[in-house]
């Protein structure tokens, strides 16, 4: 009864939380919202470079911040004293200051280390913001990496220097494939985060969604209207992203650790037929 009583409770609670956002969204959409505005070519077109302008620096901010987060999480575990201070420091600094911080340091800071007029972007925004977006989530995507490489078994790394591999053999071909799988959710939850943070680009001119709305507010007093092309922007690209991850993690799921048994015991028959040959 009591089990009954808690389940029958929470269906209650997370009904009635779903007709009162439910009823405050209609309420909005049916008086606070101007559908002849909304729906003006003006308004659509101004959104619609913002989004695809918000697309290209999430896009290129993806690559890079994952491609640069995998060796910033191989220093974090390197044996090298050297390359493993360094990489807690760059993660200790980029994960302990503020993002927004971290873009007008590179936006105002940056230019002014150049004589007057001999700085070489004449629109320093967009790269300042890609820049930013970069050298911030990478020390996220670095500590989910060492975190994705820790929970491998140190079985594996055993096993495969068994059979004879380097370190990096090893870690390329055994570790970091497990590492992936278990740091995916992690990375795919901060690009997501990514695509939020931009923003903040508003504030060093860059003219994504958000600088789109506060123009078009200070020109209409109308916030609600805006806000509604803002929320649909930023849902389509969350939630594709978000499906975007469920597809890899899905397709990244080897679901048994014998698959991986049989991967090492492949790479070691392999590694044998070699040294037969050569005998």
């Amino acid at each position: 009864m009591r089990d009954r009583f808690v389940k029958r409770a929470g269906e209650a609670v997370a009904a009635g939380f779903l007709l009162a956002i439910g009823g405050l969204l209609v309420w909005i959409l049916s008086t606070q919202v101007n559908y002849s505005l909304l729906s003006s070519r003006l308004i659509a077109g101004r959104f619609a470079e913002a989004f695809l302008l918000v697309l290209r620096i999430v896009a290129i901010g993806s690559v890079l911040s994952v491609s640069l987060g995998i060796l910033v999480g191989l220093g974090r575990i390197s044996t090298s004293r050297v390359t493993g201070r360094i990489a807690k420091g760059y993660v200790e600094f980029f994960r302990g200051t503020p993002l927004l911080f971290q873009l007008f340091v590179i936006f105002f800071g940056i230019p002014r280390l150049w004589a007057t007029g001999q700085f070489p972007f004449e629109n320093w925004a967009v790269p300042a913001a890609i820049i930013g977006l970069t050298l911030n989530h990478a020390a996220y995507v670095g500590e989910a990496i060492r975190g994705g490489i820790d929970a491998v078994p140190d079985g594996q790394m055993e096993a495969a220097r068994s059979l004879g591999m380097s370190r990096v053999m090893a870690l390329r071909e055994v570790v970091l494939p497990q590492a992936w799988r278990n740091a995916l959710a992690a990375i795919g939850n901060d690009q997501i985060i990514l695509v939020k943070d931009t923003s903040l680009l508003t504030v060093i001119a860059v003219p994504e969604i958000m600088s789109v709305f506060r123009n078009i507010n200070s020109n209409q007093l109308d916030p609600w209207t805006p806000l509604v092309w803002v929320c649909v922007l930023y849902l389509a690209i969350t939630m594709s992203m978000s499906q975007l991850v469920n597809g890899l993690e899905r397709r990244s799921d080897w679901g048994a650790d014998s698959r991986m048994f049989g991967r090492l015991s492949g790479l070691g028959s392999s590694g044998d037929a070699d040294g037969g040959e050569e005998a």
